[in-house]
């Protein structure tokens, strides 16, 4: 199974990524920006993007990716990962579907304003124009599907770790 942590920058992915994985038996964390990581290492570099998950190879590596630790390990896979554009989450899904790799999809979601606060004050990796670019593009797809396509958990007044505990009792119900 695969846990899928969405949202925008700021939500706490990241950390309740790790949380859960504490609640969870025979779980791990695969960061899918790894996979756009290595795409970035190629030379002579991919054609230009403002986002990896742009390029085509993006997303089917993810799913290969995710299937093959799967078919290895067993066990949960939780991927902190937005995914803002229908398109590439339907790719995504879709090809993780075909390999019969059932996916619980939770959106961290927390206001704007709370965002933006995060983004400014994060003490780790500074404020950055790169993660504020995303609250809009967050709000629209917020807006138009991604939260019907999810299980959307309000992170603007918990703790990750209320989160986290949120996310695993609803995923060992």
């Amino acid at each position: 199974m695969i846990v899928w942590l969405n949202g925008t920058h700021g939500a706490g992915k990241t950390t309740t990524a790790a949380l859960v994985r504490q609640l969870l038996p025979d779980s791990r964390v695969l960061d899918a920006e790894k996979v756009g990581e290595t795409l970035m290492d190629i030379t002579p570099g991919l054609p230009g993007t403002d986002n990896f998950q742009h390029w085509p190879p993006w997303r089917p590596l993810v799913v290969e990716t995710a299937r093959h630790v799967l078919d290895y390990t067993g066990g949960t896979l939780v991927m902190p990962m937005t995914v803002l554009v229908e398109r590439y989450w339907r790719e995504i899904s879709a090809g993780l579907a075909r390999h019969a790799i059932p996916v619980r999809h939770f959106v961290l979601h927390a206001d704007q304003d709370t965002l933006r606060g995060r983004i400014e004050g994060d003490a780790v990796l500074g404020p950055s124009s790169f993660r504020l670019r995303y609250l809009e593009p967050y709000a629209e797809a917020a807006r138009t599907w991604l939260h019907r396509e999810a299980e959307v958990v309000d992170t603007t007044r918990l703790t990750p770790g209320e989160v986290a505990v949120r996310i695993a009792e609803a995923v060992k119900s």
